[in-house]
């Protein structure tokens, strides 16, 4: 089968002579803007390259925030202490010097031993180490380890007899508090 030509068809050429006339004015004077499918093909292989090149500097980037904190959570652990063993330095020093001093009267070796555990104190109260001293208080299994029961006229429970102090860090228990709980007496 042949296609019809225009210039043999009559009603062709004016269908032909409609669609060359424009809509409006624009659409004249519009130029072809339709990139080449090669013109097409290379701007998506940039933004493609380009896109893939953000990926590996944000992949690089994530890895090395992933490693520095690895290294400050390394370092963090590694000198926890390091403010705390600053503080029992003195303590240490002080210890040392009343050892180290010849002819000491009782009552010296007495107030340098006082000195000594408020420097003690005063370093456990920096690093946030709190004593638990629970007597007369209700007994408690998360900060108290009891080692008997006694009959006392106390309330049931309650702790009469501390035999080791307890310590506590940011509320989390160093070593339970060693006690001794009453007990109802027997009728």
């Amino acid at each position: 089968m042949q296609e019809p030509n225009p210039s043999t068809n009559p009603e062709l050429e004016q269908h032909a002579a409609v669609d060359a006339t424009p809509d409006n004015a624009d659409a004249a004077t519009a130029p072809d803007v339709m990139p080449s499918l090669e013109e097409a093909l290379r701007l998506a292989e940039l933004k493609a390259a380009e896109h893939h090149d953000a990926w590996l500097r944000a992949k690089a980037e994530g890895e090395n925030i992933r490693r520095r904190a690895q290294d400050d959570i390394a370092k963090a652990s590694k000198f926890a202490a390091e403010k705390f063993a600053s503080a029992m330095l003195p303590v240490k020093d002080s210890l040392e010097a009343a050892l180290g001093t010849e002819n000491q009267t009782l009552e010296k070796l007495r107030e340098g031993v006082e000195l000594t555990l408020k420097q003690l104190v005063s370093a456990f109260d920096g690093a946030n180490l709190v004593e638990e001293n629970p007597l007369n208080q209700k007994f408690d299994p998360n900060k108290h380890q009891a080692i008997g029961a006694l009959e006392s006229d106390a309330e049931p429970n309650t702790v009469i007899n501390v035999l080791q102090k307890g310590y506590l860090l940011h509320d989390r228990v160093v070593r339970p508090a060693l006690v001794m709980v009453a007990k109802a007496k027997a009728q």
